[in-house]
């Protein structure tokens, strides 16, 4: 079964995901995936770490691809138990493709995305009614001069909507020069959502202008979600209004 666990707290899973997580043989775990239910599990499952941590240390694809279709091919359920939802930027359909090829069959279970989650647990919506009627969501893991992006900068920049960026903290700069040279108001409202659904999140205000400024006198450090547009402003204000305290 190939689960997305959700932005973090363990209760934020899908039911169907944790009756079968209750049921596996073996769990293969991403690091942002809810590892407070791992505790849960019988004393006989076998845990395999596959972390992927940026930066730093990391199992390759291809072993976590190898241990699922051999544990399987050996008569144990296994649960490749992901953070967020398997099929955004999670690698998901990768591993299932994998599986398929090797004649396994596999169960997809979807999960709450980051994406949307996080930016609703620090109070921003990602659509708002006369505020932005649509969002896109974005990989910021490549450069946007990379010669292997396939993002279309140009057409973001023009965009009247909400903008969330994932694994983007590390290029905020470079993404930040693009959209401003494609046309993007340097005052755009921006907010980065560190930790989210976790008990150390924290939000972050900005605006696209001094935005890697900002993230880096602030220590921001991933994983963290940025969000732009005007819903941020929106947010914010409702802030300022009830009397919470805006970083």
């Amino acid at each position: 079964a190939l689960v997305g666990g959700g932005p973090g707290e363990s209760d934020l899973i899908t039911v169907r995901g944790r009756r079968l997580l209750a049921e596996a043989d073996v769990v293969v775990a991403d690091r942002l995936a809810p590892h407070g239910l791992l505790d849960e599990l019988a004393a006989d499952v076998e845990v395999v770490d596959a972390a992927k941590i940026p930066y730093g240390r990391a199992m390759a694809q291809q072993e976590i691809n190898r241990i699922l279709v051999e544990r399987a091919k050996a008569g144990k359920f296994v649960v490749r138990l992901k953070g967020g939802d398997p099929y955004v930027f999670g690698r998901g359909y990768e591993e299932l493709l994998e599986c398929a090829r090797a004649g396994v069959a596999v169960t997809v279970v979807p999960g709450v995305t980051s994406a949307v989650s996080v930016p609703a647990l620090a109070g921003i919506p990602v659509t708002h009614r006369g505020v932005a009627h649509e969002f896109t969501v974005v990989s910021g893991h490549i450069a946007p001069d990379h010669p292997d992006s396939l993002v279309d900068w140009a057409a973001l920049a023009r965009s009247r909507g909400t903008v969330v960026l994932l694994m983007a903290v590390e290029r905020m700069g470079a993404i930040a020069r693009a959209l401003i040279g494609h046309g993007k108001d340097p005052d755009t409202p921006l907010a980065v959502v560190q930790d989210g659904a976790l008990p150390g999140q924290r939000t972050v205000h900005s605006t696209l202008r001094a935005a890697a400024e900002d993230l880096a006198a602030a220590g921001v450090r991933p994983p963290a979600i940025v969000v732009l547009g005007p819903v941020v402003a929106l947010a914010r204000d409702l802030a300022h209004a009830a009397g919470a305290p805006v970083l």
